[in-house]
């Protein structure tokens, strides 16, 4: 197995929109998605897809992706 490339999604949440928006400038790739796992699968897609333009060379059984991300913490009602 080759090297693992690990590229990194940051996510903040949109209450407004209800979604998750994420984006790697190293992929490059941005998507909303209303879920976490959501997000990442369509970003997985887009990384799958333009692996081979804009990393060719990597292979992509060694790609991993990690999510950051943020969102406003919410005080529970008393």
């Amino acid at each position: 197995m080759s090297k693992p490339v690990i590229f990194t999604i940051s996510a903040i949440w949109d209450d407004e929109a209800r979604v998750w928006s994420g984006h790697c400038d190293e992929i490059p790739a941005a998507a909303d998605a209303p879920t976490l796992d959501e997000l990442l699968s369509r970003i997985t897609a887009m990384t799958l897809d333009l692996l081979p333009d804009n990393h060719p060379g990597v292979d992509p059984a060694s790609v991993f992706l990690q999510i950051t991300a943020l969102r406003e913490a919410e005080t529970a009602a008393a």
